[in-house]
């Protein structure tokens, strides 16, 4: 029973590694028929290290094929590194067919890196055209001018691990074009020499610390949108308005304080005149009980009011209108 056991596990470890050994052996003669040089216990040994044989000796066959010399032992560990073996390899390729002195490791560097070598070597090759977002800008004489530009740029392989991808280089180019057309005198001179503003941004050096080099920037279309100037004189002006009317609204408080101010100091100074003639019948009555003033002192004080009574009359009767004389009279 325990032989039958052993015999069965042999077996089908038997068959196992027979099945290993058939495809190590398919791959391994695959390889040296196309002059690849890879060890047929190296490809068995792949399985252990997890690593997929098929596709290390059909990238090492690409190599050798395309004249690029590139070790098993490299393809493996860029594998292991979390790399793409195959697009690193067609990177090589591509760079090596254009006359691109591009290295495996720095190939290797700048996959690991996230960025996509086959595309930076292929852009290198064959320049891409970036187009930016519409940008507004002010020229001195306050009319706005909408430009649209079209950037050429090429991959820059030295300066793709590090540098600043196409995002900085939209933001630079539009940071010039708003900087050249809010320096120009007037918009007019801008829509009639629209490459002045590709020439002064290409002036600047805007590729500085980017994966790319700048080939050219051109400018697409440019459009007139408000008249800023105006609208930020009328602002002005209805702010100032509204201030001059604030101002106006606290002079007029201010004043009519002052006229409440005033009354309220007239009707002072009448309480203070009728409280002073209330004094004179007493004084009068003090002067009597002193023997100051006399009966006949008295009568001629009132005789004195009666005609200047009689005269206030008389002279209010005379500046009055004389009324018509009545029918038959």
């Amino acid at each position: 029973m325990v032989t039958s056991v052993i015999l069965v596990f042999l077996g089908i470890a038997g068959i196992i590694l027979l099945y290993f050994i058939g495809s190590a052996v398919s791959l391994w003669v695959q390889a040296l028929v196309s002059g690849a040089r890879v060890g047929l216990f190296n490809i068995v040994f792949m399985r252990f290290r997890k690593v997929p044989p098929k596709l290390i000796v059909n990238s090492k066959i690409m190599a050798v094929k395309a004249g690029i010399d590139i070790s098993t032992n490299d393809l493996e560990s860029h594998f292991l590194a979390g790399g793409d073996v195959m697009r690193v390899v067609q990177a090589l390729i591509a760079a090596d067919k254009a006359n691109i002195d591009l290295k495996f490791k720095r190939a290797a560097a700048i996959d690991l890196a996230g960025r996509n070598v086959l595309e930076a070597v292929q852009m290198s090759v064959n320049p891409k055209v970036i187009e930016t977002p519409r940008v507004a800008a002010m020229a001195k004489d306050g009319i706005q001018l909408q430009a649209l530009s079209r950037v050429t740029v090429r991959a820059n392989i030295d300066r793709l691990v590090g540098g600043a991808g196409e995002e900085t280089i939209l933001a630079r180019v539009g940071e010039g074009i708003v900087s050249t057309i809010g320096s120009s005198e007037s918009h007019k001179h801008v829509l009639e020499n629209p490459d002045s503003i590709s020439k002064r941004v290409l002036e600047k050096g805007l590729d500085a610390g980017t994966a790319f080099e700048i080939l050219s920037i051109d400018i697409a279309d440019v459009d007139v949108g408000k008249n800023i100037g105006a609208v930020l004189a009328t602002d002005r002006a209805e702010a100032d308005k509204k201030i001059a009317q604030a101002k106006a609204e606290e002079r007029r408080a201010m004043a009519y304080a002052a006229e409440q101010e005033m009354k309220a100091r007239v009707q002072e100074m009448r309480a203070k005149v009728v409280e002073a003639e209330a004094q004179v019948p007493l004084a009068m009555a003090e002067a009597f009980r002193n023997g100051n003033l006399g009966i006949m002192d008295y009568l001629r004080i009132k005789n004195i009011q009666a005609d200047t009574q009689m005269r206030d009359s008389i002279g209010a009767d005379k500046g009055s209108a004389p009324k018509p004389p009545e029918p038959g009279r």
